[in-house]
């Protein structure tokens, strides 16, 4: 299999997404609400994000009968097809819908390329508001606008870049017990928060902004994120050798076999290292 050439094809099929969210961005457009998770973020849709996954669809899927890959994308219905096939492209033809429809930054769009035991092989993101491109294949490195990327921590407080503010964040004591204590090995004064923007891009403005991190506590409740909000950032922090991790420090579950919620694990990202007790392994109460 032609990684770069797969590479290359998802490159294609992001911007291509990206022109159609450019050319629908100052314009009001309908919404409407789908069965997803339990945030109205999740739950909402536009035009624009069913005009992208045709966009994307229509250059990947020659792909998917030349290599015999299946498909995983969030306006469609999951057909099972990613737990037999041997590789699956995972799709999120616009993340951050909700701030697209409130006319701020924060929305993206991510493709990946998975293996069926959950390993990400490709990852490209593409920020249609700054016209950044970010991308990584397995083995071969990350990539910002087609450079190699080097992560430089150049900020002397932490930022918590998360979805919604802290006040409105489920368990905000433990969150922030968790952040005082990153704050308290960096050797730094304060927490900035960052506020808004979607999985994906929240997990590149983590690269963007460090020292960072980003965490989604494990819940039961449907959310948290599905496997395509995480996939093709997985990618790019393991070519930069940066945790993309679940909760406890282990391995992203990249394909769910019950479904594509990652709420049972949660997750943590950074953009550096920290002594092993930066997050809570076992004990509620850290």
């Amino acid at each position: 299999m032609d990684l770069v050439h797969l590479k290359n094809t998802a490159v294609s099929a992001a911007l291509a997404a990206g022109r159609v969210i450019q050319l629908h961005a100052d314009k009001e457009v309908s919404v409407d609400k789908k069965k997803a998770g339990d945030s109205y973020a999740s739950q909402v849709v536009t035009e624009v994000d069913k005009a992208c996954e045709a966009a994307i669809l229509d250059i990947l899927l020659p792909s998917c009968t030349k290599y015999d890959l299946a498909l995983l994308s969030e306006e469609t219905e999951d057909d099972g097809g990613r737990l037999e096939k041997e590789f699956f492209w995972c799709i999120d033809p616009m993340d951050g819908t909700l701030a697209f429809i409130n006319k701020h930054p924060g929305y993206s769009i991510s493709i990946a390329l998975v293996a069926k035991d959950g390993t990400p092989y490709i990852g490209v993101v593409f920020d249609p508001v700054t016209d950044t491109l970010y991308y990584a294949i397995k083995g071969h490195g990350a990539y910002k606008n087609d450079s190699p990327w080097a992560i430089e921590n150049t900020n002397n407080f932490l930022t918590y870049v998360t979805d919604r503010s802290l006040k409105d964040t489920p368990q905000a004591d433990h969150i922030k017990r968790i952040l005082d204590r990153h704050i308290e090995q960096l050797h730094m004064a304060e927490i900035k928060e960052a506020a808004g923007a979607g999985s994906v891009l929240n997990a590149i403005l983590v690269l963007e902004n460090g020292p960072a991190c980003m965490l989604k506590l494990p819940k039961k409740e449907n959310g948290g994120g599905n496997i395509w909000d995480f996939a093709a950032t997985a990618c790019i922090y393991e070519e930069l050798a940066l945790p993309a991790q679940n909760f406890k420090g282990g391995r992203l579950d990249l394909n769910r076999k019950d479904c594509t919620f990652m709420n049972h694990e949660g997750i943590y990202y950074t953009n550096l290292y920290l002594d092993e007790k930066h997050f809570n392994k076992s004990k509620p109460g850290i």
